[in-house]
C-alpha cells in the first residue's frame, strides 16, 4: 500500500511526464460531439469524476487511446456483463487500469493546550483502479463507445447553451480591445471582441477569466499562495473543463498555453500538492459557473467499486 506522498508523486509524476512528451496539456482533449465522448464519468452513477481524477484519465486516454467518456472498476464491468480485456503485450504491468484516487475522512479524539478533548478530522486518499469501456470486451456495451449512437447534437444550440452560461454569470465583462483579463480591484472583466478570435478560443478566453473572477472574496475567496503559475494553471484547466462540459471545441495550441508550461512544471516538481490544489480549485470554480444556469450536483471524488 503507497503512503499518502508516494500516491502524490506517482499521480505528479504522470502529469509532467504528459506535459513533457504529450505535446498538449493532459486536459486539452480533442472536441467530439458524439454523445459517448466528452468529460469522463462513471458507468454506473453516470457521476462525472472530479478534482485530479479527470486529469488522470486524460493522461490514460492520451497513452492508451482511449476515446469514450465511460469508466468503471473492474467488478462494476463484471457486473454489466462486461470483461476487461488482457493487458497488451506493450503495456508494462500494472499500468493497464487507471489508479484515480478520493478523498475519505477520519475523525480522531485529541487533546488539547488545556487537556480538553478535541475531535479532529484527518483527510486521506485512497486509491481505486479503474478501466475505460474501450478496453471491455461485450457487444451490449457498444452503445458507450464513441461511434456507435447516433448523435442529435447541433453545435450551435450547444453555443447557445454556453451563451446561457456566461450571461446567468451576470459578471461584469468589457467587451473589445487587444487584452483578456481579470481585474481583482475592479471585480471586471476584459475580453476582445467575439470576432477577433476562431473557433472555440473564444469561449475557452471568456471561462478562463470567468476562473479568475471566481476568487473574488464574495464568491469562492481563493487565493492561490504559490504564486501566479497556481493560479493560471488553475484558469487553464478550469476553462477546459467547462469548454468540455458545454461541448465547446478546444484551440489546439496556443502562445499562452505554450508559455506558461515551463512553470506549470516548475510549480509540479518542486510541490507536489500543486496539481492537486490546481485541478481541484478548477473543479470548484468550473461547478461554481455553471450553477448560475444550472441546479447544483454534489459529485464525490470517484466512485469506489
Amino acid at each position: 500500500m503507497p503512503t499518502q506522498q508516494q500516491l502524490r508523486e506517482s499521480i505528479t509524476n504522470q502529469i509532467i511526464f504528459a506535459l513533457q512528451n504529450g505535446g498538449l496539456p493532459p486536459w486539452r482533449r480533442p472536441w467530439s460531439n458524439d454523445p459517448a465522448a466528452g468529460p469522463p464519468c462513471n458507468v454506473v452513477s453516470l457521476k462525472k469524476y472530479r478534482g485530479i481524477n479527470p486529469l488522470l484519465l486524460a493522461v490514460a486516454s492520451m497513452r492508451h487511446n482511449l476515446k469514450s467518456k465511460f469508466w468503471g472498476t473492474w467488478n462494476q464491468w463484471r457486473d454489466l456483463g462486461g470483461r476487461v480485456t488482457k493487458r497488451p503485450s506493450d503495456v508494462p504491468p500494472g499500468q493497464w487500469g487507471t489508479g484515480i484516487v478520493y478523498w475519505s475522512k477520519l475523525t480522531k479524539t485529541e487533546e488539547d493546550e488545556h487537556g480538553d478533548e478535541v475531535e479532529k478530522d484527518i483527510f486521506f486518499m485512497r486509491s481505486y483502479t479503474v478501466f475505460n469501456v474501450d478496453q471491455v470486451e461485450g457487444d451490449h456495451l457498444d452503445h458507450l463507445r464513441v461511434g456507435h449512437s447516433v448523435s442529435n447534437a447541433d453545435p450551435v444550440d450547444t453555443y447557445e447553451e454556453a451563451d446561457r452560461v456566461i450571461e446567468a454569470t451576470e459578471a461584469d465583462i468589457r467587451y473589445g480591445g487587444n487584452r483578456a483579463c481579470y481585474s481583482p480591484s475592479g471585480d471586471f472583466i476584459e475580453v476582445p471582441l467575439r470576432e477577433q478570435f476562431t473557433g472555440g478560443e473564444w469561449y475557452e478566453t471568456i471561462f478562463h477569466e470567468l476562473c479568475h473572477w471566481t476568487q473574488h472574496p464574495s464568491r469562492l475567496n481563493w487565493s492561490p499562495d504559490e504564486g501566479y503559475a497556481l493560479g493560471e494553471l488553475m484558469a487553464e484547466i478550469g476553462s477546459c473543463y467547462l469548454a468540455s462540459e458545454l461541448g465547446i471545441p478546444m484551440a489546439e495550441t496556443s502562445a499562452n498555453h505554450q508559455s506558461y508550461i515551463a512553470g506549470w512544471l516548475r510549480g509540479l516538481q518542486n510541490d507536489h500538492r500543486f496539481i492537486f490544489q490546481a485541478s481541484s480549485q478548477a473543479s470548484k470554480a468550473a461547478d461554481f459557473i455553471l450553477s448560475f444556469s444550472r441546479q447544483p450536483v454534489d459529485e464525490p471524488e470517484a466512485v469506489p467499486a
